[in-house]
């Protein structure tokens, strides 16, 4: 059957590509208020398109966003159960005069189509639905049970999330998570993402006097909150670029000898990728490649700065209050509770008694890793290769994905995560874009993931 579905999905390729200008077309942005209709709007297109080929659906209602679940029904004898998570709320277009078409007028150019969304991840989540959809329309049915979820506040830190999946777990029961939300390896190269980093996010303020004063009357008199802040934020991290708050890599889980060698093998770019970033080297924790820093070793980065004088010119002031934001990407086994605690405590000691200090934490994440040998990857690394003709490389990624340990937590179901987009592709920058080709051959690797995973006991 997967010859016809995939037969039934290249003799359309030209339609879903109008379909996807379509959805693309919506300007779902869900941190902007003025766009809130537009956001049912897109709940809606996402709830016709499950319910146009015979696939239960139903927009759950948020105290934001609307949601997205649909089903695909019981199957006797089918394999696991798949629930398939994407998100059809975007970024905000940011700098107009950036893009060289607008951010919501979809256009295709040199084999790519433009638009805010293209790739994170209405184009993505999208080959789900259309590789859905072919199996509907030629076979009638799945051969195995496939729920999804679509929500519309992923851009803005998925706030009702947790409380839907926990509230509807017995309708989500699943054995794998499968989302496109991730990138590819390179352009010629797909992957698949087996590990992100959780997060730990704080806000250090330092007060000192009630107001700004005098640095010529009063300095030398009394501890500079500017200069504390700086002490503080330099004690973090020693000359190797080791972080030093104490416990902080206790339970850091090493890489593998295997997993070493498979990074390690990797054909990366290292002088592309800095070239990338426009940066004058690359640093890091010593002892460690490029890659292993990016994806497997836990880190900790000045986020944010302020206080004091910051305009034009001088002003020769002590400044009343700082303000430094820090946040600290983990990886497996960190416990992010352990390393907000030891964070605050590690700050706390290289304070001075001369000001006040005030710790908040705005977000915590716990990292994830899926087992490399379970069934549903070897499912998805056929499926992807059977789509794009090539074979994945499993990654990791340096990003947080909050949700793959809330579903590890609450359903008990792994996530596989297959990118079909470029990893330049300019996700919340301007001219974000999908390749055509890359769009394609994703809804047929989705197809083939149905086909495969079926196949499993």
């Amino acid at each position: 059957m997967i010859k016809e579905v995939i037969a039934h999905i290249e003799s359309n390729a030209d339609t879903y590509v109008e379909r996807l200008k379509e959805f693309l077309g919506i300007p779902s942005v869900s941190t902007e208020e003025s766009h809130k209709v537009d956001m049912r709007r897109a709940a809606e297109w996402v709830h016709r398109c499950f319910a146009d080929f015979d696939i239960t659906s139903e927009i759950i209602d948020t105290p934001g966003h609307p949601c997205v679940i649909a089903d695909t029904g019981p199957v006797t004898g089918g394999g696991p159960t798949v629930l398939v998570y994407g998100h059809y709320d975007v970024q905000p277009v940011g700098e107009v005069s950036l893009w060289h078409s607008k951010a919501f007028d979809p256009t295709i150019r040199e084999g790519a189509i433009y638009a805010r969304g293209a790739a994170d991840d209405k184009g993505q989540i999208f080959t789900h639905i259309l590789a859905a959809e072919s199996w509907m329309k030629v076979a009638g049915k799945f051969p195995t049970r496939f729920k999804f979820i679509v929500e519309g506040e992923e851009e803005i830190g998925s706030p009702s999330l947790d409380g839907i999946i926990r509230k509807q777990s017995d309708r989500l029961a699943c054995e794998y998570v499968a989302l496109s939300d991730t990138p590819k390896f390179s352009a010629d190269t797909p992957a698949i993402t087996y590990g992100t980093k959780g997060m730990v996010y704080k806000e250090i303020v330092v007060c000192g006097p009630k107001q700004n004063l005098h640095s010529g009357s009063y300095g030398g008199t009394l501890a500079n909150p500017g200069n504390v802040l700086a002490e503080i934020i330099a004690s973090l991290k020693d000359a190797d670029n080791r972080v030093t708050i104490p416990g902080f890599y206790d339970d850091v889980r090493e890489l593998t000898d295997e997993e070493r060698d498979s990074i390690r093998s990797l054909d990366f770019d290292e002088a592309g990728y800095l070239a990338a970033m426009g940066a004058p080297s690359l640093d890091g924790e010593q002892g460690y490649t490029t890659l292993e820093r990016r994806w497997a070793r836990p880190t900790c980065d000045v986020c944010g700065l302020f206080g004091g004088f910051t305009g034009e010119g001088a002003s020769t002031i002590i400044p009343a209050t700082v303000m430094g934001k820090v946040s600290m990407r983990l990886v497996p086994d960190q416990d992010p509770e352990g390393i907000s605690k030891a964070f605050d405590d590690a700050v706390r000691a290289a304070a001075p008694k001369g000001v006040k200090l005030e710790i908040k934490t705005h977000a915590t994440c716990a990292p994830y890793v899926c087992p490399l040998e379970s069934p549903g990857m070897k499912a998805a690394t056929e499926a992807i290769e059977a789509g794009f003709g090539t074979k994945p490389l499993l990654t990791r990624e340096g990003g947080s994905l909050p949700i793959l340990p809330l579903f590890k937590e609450v359903l008990g179901a792994d996530s596989l995560l297959m990118g079909f987009c470029n990893p330049d592709c300019n996700a919340h920058g301007p001219n974000e874009f999908l390749g055509v080709d890359d769009f394609h051959n994703g809804i047929k690797a989705a197809a083939h993931f149905v086909d495969r995973i079926a196949k499993l006991p």
